[in-house]
């Protein structure tokens, strides 16, 4: 028989208990509303800076905006004169950061592909270990590499990945990207030991309802970003009320904030007309 061990408290100390609940949940609310309604040009509004110590990513992305920037834009600078190809860039490594910076590493690349060597990745934990007082934002669609190289991450880390959708089928037959499938994305983080970790949902492609949400449950992000494709491109959509379901679910353990929210194109003529 499964012995259970129960805690008991006052009424007076459950009391003060809702009311911080309450309290913790109404800043909650008001963070969500003044961080989902706050634009200042980056893909995450909560960061101060970005700093491209490694660039350049193999996943092939069909929504990828670094790599068609990389390739179109800034196709004639240095950096990516021969293409959106990995690259170790070391004049960034003279970069110091102060108390108060949330830097996102690496916005034009993925970090933590299974392309980048890991002394690549070493020599940029090394240095933003020498700035304690800064925090430090990463973003991959490989997050085993987290659970491999954990020991060497320092403190001051954002662990973060993108899951776009629960089916590993739409990934494949829709030739999104050649990244780990969604599946195995989820498996690592929800294995993975972090404080602080964070999830983003974008460009939000369909998906199971309680799947994700228990997903994200799972996985405990302190921070969940959500969002529909920017670019056109006529994905694989959920509708807007699946959506919205996802965020009311998603807002109940995490603080949930909406970027781009609009009808999938499907269904944008019929919210026009009122249907």
């Amino acid at each position: 028989m499964e012995h259970r061990e129960i805690a008991s408290i006052s009424v007076e100390e459950y009391l003060n208990l809702r009311k911080k609940n309450q309290n913790l949940r109404l800043i909650k609310d008001v963070i969500e509303h003044i961080l989902s309604k706050k634009k200042n040009g980056r893909m995450f509004n909560i960061v101060t800076a970005t700093w491209n110590p490694i660039t350049g990513c193999s996943y092939n992305c069909k929504y990828c905006w670094a790599r068609k920037l990389a390739l179109t834009k800034l196709k004639n600078s240095h950096r990516y004169s021969s293409g959106f190809n990995p690259s170790l860039n070391e004049k960034e490594f003279r970069v110091k950061f102060g108390a108060g910076d949330l830097v996102f590493v690496s916005d034009m690349g993925d970090m933590f592909g299974d392309f980048i060597p890991d002394n690549w990745i070493k020599q940029v934990l090394d240095h933003i270990r020498q700035f304690p007082e800064a925090d430090f934002l990463f973003m991959t669609k490989n997050p085993e590499r987290y659970l491999k190289l954990l020991p060497y991450i320092p403190k001051n880390a954002i662990l973060g990945t993108t899951i776009e959708t629960t089916s590993n089928e739409l990934i494949q037959t829709c030739n999104i990207s050649k990244a780990p499938l969604p599946t195995q994305r989820y498996e690592a983080m929800k294995d993975l030991e972090w404080d602080r970790k964070m999830v983003s949902i974008e460009p939000i492609l369909d998906f199971k309802l309680d799947t994700f949400s228990k997903w994200i449950e799972t996985i405990n992000p302190f921070i969940v970003y959500v969002g529909y494709d920017n670019y056109s491109l006529k994905l694989k959509e959920p509708s807007l009320l699946k959506t919205n379901e996802l965020i009311d679910r998603l807002k109940e353990t995490s603080l949930v904030i909406r970027k781009t929210i609009r009808p999938a194109w499907f269904e944008g003529q019929q919210f026009i007309n009122g249907k």
